[in-house]
């Protein structure tokens, strides 16, 4: 390979976020005609940490820790904190629409979910719920069924109300054993 045409690939690649290593990694390989072909070792930006899309990785095999339990209980006051800032400071002054509405549940629910994931409760799977609907003078029942250990599984619920809708948050915190 020529020294043009090398520094146009080092150029190519580093403008597509690859680093080339062409000067100790330049290899000859023949291809299956038995002609002779040039390669060139590269090393993807995507290779770093933090910087990947979809790939697989091998999966990590863990030691088993024998834990049956909880090293602390989940902390419901806290959550029911969360929940009641997020419904209040994300609906507060507004007006009841389907369409934003359905958004808004998207939207509380991942932001809920990030919050109490901040918390760092280990072992918890948390699965967070958001119903909202027009106050319009009628009556909702909710229910939900799940297997339940009540020794170190938990929920946390807030009810919103302003003019013109309702909104009601349910956090569940199943201990993964």
């Amino acid at each position: 390979m020529s020294d043009l045409a090398k520094e146009k690939a080092s150029r190519l690649l580093k403008k597509q976020g690859s680093v080339s290593s062409l000067s100790s990694h330049e290899v000859r390989a023949k291809d299956v005609f038995g002609r002779s072909k040039d390669s060139m070792s590269t090393v993807s930006y995507m290779d770093q940490p933090g910087h990947h899309d979809d790939f697989s990785r091998p999966a990590v095999q863990m030691e088993n820790t024998y834990q049956l339990g909880p090293t602390r209980r989940f902390p419901v006051v806290t959550v029911n904190n969360i929940l009641k800032d997020v419904l209040t400071n994300y609906l507060q002054e507004e007006k009841y629409e389907a369409e934003l509405c359905r958004q808004m549940t998207k939207t509380i629910s991942e932001v809920i979910k990030a919050r109490v994931k901040e918390l760092m409760i280990p072992r918890y799977k948390i699965i967070v719920i958001i119903h909202i609907g027009q106050l319009n003078e009628q009556s909702m029942q909710i229910g939900s069924r799940c297997l339940w250990d009540p020794t170190s599984d938990t929920f946390s619920s807030y009810a919103f109300k302003n003019t013109s809708l309702f909104a009601h948050a349910n956090v569940y915190a199943v201990y993964f054993e």
